[in-house]
């Protein structure tokens, strides 16, 4: 039991409904990850890994703090690090501080985790202070990632809210990426930070007659974020994509993004048809399929780029650059 009344440990079957409570003083019913408020979900998730939280306890068992790894990406050894809070009366107690601690050094180790990522929030610097000082790097922004409405209650956004990814390796796995020639730097200088080896060559030529395409799709309603992931870019990538684009442009999406794979020798070929329709650079997704991703996002509107505080010389490059591309795609929107 820490000094300050609470100790930090890994999630227990019993500490569910302590965890839904938790979410409501502070949230009500509307935080957008709904499986905190069922206790039977989130004791399922957990003994799948699906969703591995860890939570402060104090001496009577009250649940007064939160924070999990969780899997969003493809690749099911990676995973995502959110959906942190703390009880207004215990913050500044450095509850948040030790959760994360507990995380990178302990969990992550225990689960056998390949590596770990966090979506670190661009409307204050307090997230990315806080995730830095655990080893992640930053590797990619994602803009406009989440509606302003979902930060009403702390008044903290003036517009929708860019996220800022940082990565932190476990389980090396050195292998080739293909850089597009127009990123080529770019990908370098995110790479020469990084804790894990990667080789590099530019990436030439088509997709070969014999591969198609292979890809999922995930659309946010209340974020109205829709995510495309493609496993195999083939030769009839272009056609199924301008197919799944209008469908998703036609439900009112104000955010597509495109994971691609680094690993993907002609990667540049559907890069440049990417930017013809107006998508631009995001950064790196490392082990995002086990091999690396490639973001590029495409915003209907003029993005919150006002709204982007960053914390450290590193992540504005990343930004400059991003912004850049947003601004000379061959597609961007008049």
């Amino acid at each position: 039991m820490d000094e300050k009344g609470f100790e930090i440990d890994i999630f227990h079957p019993e500490d569910a409904a302590g965890v839904a409570k938790l979410f409501t003083a502070i949230y009500g019913k509307g935080y957008p990850v709904k499986i905190v408020y069922s206790p039977e979900q989130l004791v399922g998730a957990f003994e799948t890994k699906d969703n591995i939280p860890v939570v402060a306890r104090t001496l009577e068992g009250t649940i007064i703090a939160y924070e999990a790894m969780f899997r969003s990406a493809p690749h099911q050894k990676l995973y995502e690090v959110g959906q942190g809070l703390v009880l207004p009366d215990y913050r500044n107690m450095g509850a948040a501080a030790a959760m994360n601690r507990y995380l990178c050094d302990t969990v992550a180790a225990k689960f056998h985790m390949d590596a770990i990522f966090g979506e670190a929030v661009c409307n204050h610097t307090h997230m990315q202070r806080a995730w830095a000082e655990y080893g992640p790097i930053e590797t990619a922004i994602e803009v406009d990632l989440m509606p302003a409405e979902a930060y009403t209650k702390e008044k903290s956004a003036s517009g929708r809210v860019s996220t800022l990814d940082m990565f932190r390796t476990y389980i090396a796995r050195p292998h080739m990426l293909y850089t597009p020639p127009i990123y080529n730097d770019i990908i370098r200088y995110i790479y020469s930070a990084y804790d894990d080896a990667r080789e590099f060559a530019v990436s030439s030529g088509y997709p070969p007659a014999d591969v198609r395409t292979n890809h999922s799709i995930q659309a946010f309603d209340f974020a109205q974020v829709a995510r495309v992931a493609v496993f195999e870019a083939g030769f009839d990538f272009e056609d199924i994509f301008d197919n799944e684009e209008k469908e998703l442009l036609d439900q009112g999406l104000l955010v597509i993004q495109v994971w691609l794979k680094l690993s993907c020798p002609w990667i540049d070929s559907i890069v440049q048809f990417l930017r013809r329709k107006g998508y631009f650079f995001g950064g790196a997704l490392p082990r995002w399929f086990d091999d690396d991703g490639l973001l590029m996002q495409k915003i209907m509107g003029t993005p919150n780029w006002e709204g982007i505080q960053l914390y450290s010389d590193r992540a504005e490059k990343i930004l400059d650059f991003v912004k850049t591309d947003s601004e000379i795609t061959p597609g961007k929107s008049k």
